[in-house]
């Protein structure tokens, strides 16, 4: 191997990236460098990125760009003396695997392994930090044997249910599609109109631990937007259960104000409604049920079947999503009436599809005089519309001519003893009054639904259940798992809402466990989302072919201690991940019940303005940039575009700037001098950057580091000077997190034997660090929009990256400015 030249050579050899990062890519791998010892490491950090999906067009530059972050975090905490592990592996079961292979006509066990093939070459190119002999791949049976052990941990508990639920359903790519993947009626995947479907599934009783999720938020290190995330996700709201009892007209007409002359059939005697404003009972003039909810056969008259049959048949053609997003109001009388509990009056009771099941009970009482569904629905049939809130200056029967929903400084009227109340003293008194007549109970309802986790298709770990006649559902024995995915041919899946796994009678029959008499497989797959809700967990133990997670090796390294990932798993992935964890601590599995003390989501890189699609034709492949450029100038590049949990705009003229600054690093350290003293200028310059980057990386603030190591080179390279050793020494572990190949290299250069991650972190002189701070104004488009304080021989690079970090600022700045004017020491305008 050729030796490195010394600092001080005459003519270092120039810098080289691809045999740079070639020979230490390689020198890693011999070595085990990036192999974690996880019994025996001291000080353990788990830096965990979130694992991507192997697609068959590689990684893309959003991959790396997040993994990058994760990396650099993770390189930073091993020079700060921990021992770091930072694994990685794939996520590679479900739909899109699935319709790719399809769309090949390859199977899927050929497809995958290709992929993760080509991922692996490409993370290793990349130079991450990772540990890959703990590499796991959802596809692999000795990973979806323990995902199948959690879902019967589950099932034991009573946590793992199977219903008849209305579903989303893509006729083409023939399964059932979350809420979120439904956008205005359409699948976001292929395009196909969604239809509403009644299916068998599988659910998990998340909504068991709603109160739980809700409040541990507290507790932990997220960033505020994706702790609202999960806040509004489950929807906490304070409420009543309101009974209200469905007449008898047999019993009741004589009675009611109403006579109802067609028979109903008996079995309804109430319906329970949820409401967050039972202050507002008083105006309720009609009840509204779900077309799908259970009461409806029996609250429907003869005379009214006929219409109801063809509105429920119509709903149910429509999708979840455009339920609750139309504007339109449809509905059907049942024919049937209940009583008021607090006025006595005879309402009546319809059908209508603005009304889901999915939230509260399934039915409504409906008060037109102040909420919006309600009084449009009631201008459409016809229906009363009373008030029963008025705000200051409204007198009691002031006409409504939209409805009136404002509560502050609102009272109540037509109320009878509740008049002059306030809304919230209202809610507690109506309840409480409600409560003493056994009509009403105070309640707390979530948004959260419980996860459904069945899927229809093939691509997936089968649920391990076995369905007997005589036992019912029959979990499988743990000795027994995992339940293989069968290698078939034909997994094509059909318009029948059952698995292919159905077709192969061989695999489909089998005895039952309990008492041997002939059964049948559940032919569900489970959802991705299981298989990446407890990933983290199992990559310490990887190896360990008894036990899902080793407890001394989890108690250790877990919970994680730092996790970074996209905003678009923000909301579910984290909530699924939280919720098994909580089960498995419940169960004595786990000594703690939050899987991840500190997350961050990283932001999105857009090129040239514009969001990258294949169509406009300005996608980053990272293979194309790494082969021309080098992996660490790409990594600090992609780092240099802007905040890291904002994102920024690539564009291919800025990345010859970072390439010109590992150049000059590398000139600095391979032509750096021992004789002499250094400049004490230069030293204060090189203790204030130490801090900087110690200070930034933390905050994941990775361009103003960069920007403070540039800054620091202009200031170290002045007037081509040439830097003192010890000016120069300490700079290259703080480039090393960022660009690691290179800067493995040159501390070789300097002479030393153990690798730079293995040197420690530069401390800082504070009095040295201190300098002078000055303030500059930030303006964009000549308005000043705030202010930053930069050190006073701060550039303007230094100065643009600080306006581009205060969130404050950016908000304002544009994606790509025309221009950038810094006057020293005064401004900084952004012109765009």
């Amino acid at each position: 191997m050729t030796q490195p030249d010394r600092p001080g050579s005459a003519e270092p050899h120039p810098y080289d990236p691809s045999a740079v990062e070639r020979k230490w890519r390689e020198r890693w791998a011999a070595q085990g460098t990036n192999r974690t010892d996880i019994e025996r490491g001291e000080r353990p950090f788990y830096a965990l990125m979130m694992f991507p999906y192997p697609s068959a067009e590689g990684l893309h530059v959003g991959n790396l760009f997040a993994f990058t972050g994760n990396d650099i975090f993770a390189r930073f905490q091993r020079l700060r003396g921990h021992s770091v592990f930072e694994p990685i592996g794939f996520d590679a079961f479900g739909i899109h695997s699935e319709n790719h292979a399809l769309k090949l006509g390859v199977h899927p066990t050929e497809l995958i392994p290709r992929n993760v093939a080509n991922f692996t070459r490409q993370i290793t190119s990349a130079g991450l930090m990772v540990d890959w002999s703990r590499a796991v791949d959802t596809t692999d049976p000795s990973y979806y044997k323990w995902t199948q052990w959690v879902f019967l941990q589950l099932f034991r508990r009573g946590l793992a249910y199977r219903k008849k639920a209305a579903v989303n359903w893509c006729p083409n790519d023939k399964t059932v599609l979350a809420n979120e993947q439904v956008e205005n009626g359409l699948c976001e995947r292929c395009g196909a109109t969604v239809e509403q479907r009644f299916l068998e599934q599988w659910f998990f009783r998340i909504t068991d631990y709603a109160g739980r999720l809700l409040a541990n938020l507290d507790t932990l290190d997220w960033s505020q937007t994706t702790k609202s995330a999960q806040r509004t996700w489950i929807g906490r709201s304070d409420g009543a259960e309101i009974r209200f009892r469905v007449l008898d007209p047999l019993q009741d007409a004589g009675s009611a104000a109403v006579h109802v002359t067609s028979e109903v059939t008996s079995g309804a005697s109430e319906i329970v409604v949820f409401t967050t404003r039972p202050d507002t009972v008083f105006g309720a003039t009609y009840l509204v049920l779900a077309p799908e909810h259970p009461l409806v056969d029996d609250v429907t008259t003869g005379d009214q079947e006929p219409a109801v049959a063809a509105y429920r048949k119509r709903t149910a053609a429509q999708d979840l999503v455009s339920r609750k997003t139309t504007r339109d109001k449809t509905g059907v009388f049942t024919g049937s009436y209940a009583v008021n509990p607090a006025t006595g009056e005879i309402i009546p009771v319809w059908i209508a599809d603005y009304v889901l099941m999915e939230y509260g009970t399934g039915a409504i009482m409906a008060v037109p005089g102040h909420d919006e569904r309600d009084f449009a629905f009631a201008r459409e049939f016809g229906l009363p519309i009373e008030r029963v809130v008025a705000g200051p200056g409204d007198g009691a029967h002031a006409p409504l001519a939209e409805p009136f929903t404002d509560t502050a400084n609102a009272r109540l009227v037509n109320s009878e003893r509740f008049d002059g109340y306030t809304v919230d003293d209202a809610k507690v008194a109506i309840t409480a009054w409600l409560e003493e007549k056994h009509a009403a109970r105070a309640i707390v309802n979530y948004r959260l639904h419980d996860w459904c986790i069945s899927r229809q298709r093939y691509w997936g770990p089968p649920i391990p259940i076995i369905h007997c006649d005589s036992c019912g559902a029959v979990p499988v024995p743990e000795q027994d798992l995992p339940v293989l995915l069968p290698n078939i041919p034909d997994f094509r899946p059909d318009d029948s809402g059952v698995s292919p796994l159905a077709r192969h009678e061989e695999w489909y029959r089998v005895p039952c466990p309990a008492c041997g008499k002939p059964a049948r497989r559940e032919t569900d797959v489970s959802d991705t989302f299981l298989d990446s809700g407890w990933y983290f967990l199992r990559y310490p133990s990887v190896g360990r072919d008894d036990a899902p997670f080793d407890a001394a090796v989890t108690q250790k390294w877990l919970p994680v201690d730092s996790y970074i990932g996209g905003n678009e798993h923000a909301v579910l992935h984290l909530m699924y991940s939280r919720f098994l964890t909580m089960v498995l601590h419940d169960a004595g599995h786990l000594g703690f019940e939050e899987p991840f003390t500190k997350f961050r989501a990283h932001g999105l890189i857009i090129r040239d303005g514009a969001k990258m699609s294949k169509s406009k034709g300005n996608v980053v492949v990272p293979d194309d940039y790494i082969a021309r450029w080098g992996a660490d100038t790409f990594r600090t590049y992609l780092m240099f575009l802007g905040p890291f949990e904002e994102g920024g705009d690539f564009r291919d003229a800025g990345i010859s700037g970072v390439r010109r600054f590992l150049d000059r690093v590398w000139a600095s350290v391979h032509g750096a001098r021992t004789d002499g003293e250094p400049d004490p200028d230069v030293v204060r310059k090189l203790h204030q950057t130490i801090r900087k980057v110690g200070d930034d990386i933390p905050r994941l603030q990775y361009n103003t580091a960069i920007a403070a190591m540039m800054e620091y080179v202009n200031v170290l390279r002045r007037g081509e000077r040439v830097p003192h050793r010890s000016e120069v020494e300490p700079l290259v572990p703080l480039l090393a997190p960022f660009a690691p190949h290179v800067a493995e290299d040159l501390w070789e250069t300097l002479g030393h034997a153990t690798g730079v991650f293995d040197s420690g972190w530069p401390e800082f002189d504070p009095a040295l660090a201190a300098g002078d701070a000055m303030t500059i104004a930030v303006q964009v488009n000549g308005k000043t929009r705030g202010s930053v304080e930069v050190a006073r021989d701060a550039g303007e690079e230094v100065v643009a990256a600080a306006a581009r970090g205060a969130p404050a600022i950016a908000k304002f700045l544009p994606a790509s400015p025309k221009k950038v004017i810094y006057v020293h020491g005064r401004l900084v305008n952004f012109v765009g």
